[in-house]
């Protein structure tokens, strides 16, 4: 199971960790969870503080999600 971990913190979600079991990785398991909790978040009109690294980075890199950024 691939599992993202995040908090509310004044409004705003909190990414703190992804965990991605290591027998699926390379197969593009972290980007669609990523996409998935982007997207939910985005639903829910909230903005983002990306702590985890993996996922700073997937919003560094697709321009709709990093304009969801905060901090």
């Amino acid at each position: 199971m691939a599992v993202a971990y995040y908090r509310i913190e004044n409004g705003k979600v909190v990414l703190v960790h992804t965990e991605v079991p290591q027998h699926l990785s390379g197969q593009g398991i972290g980007t669609k969870l990523a996409k998935g909790v982007f997207e939910a978040i985005r639903a829910s009109e909230r903005r983002v503080i990306a702590k985890c690294p993996f996922m700073a980075m997937f919003a560094s890199r697709h321009p709709e999600y990093a304009a969801m950024l905060d901090g």
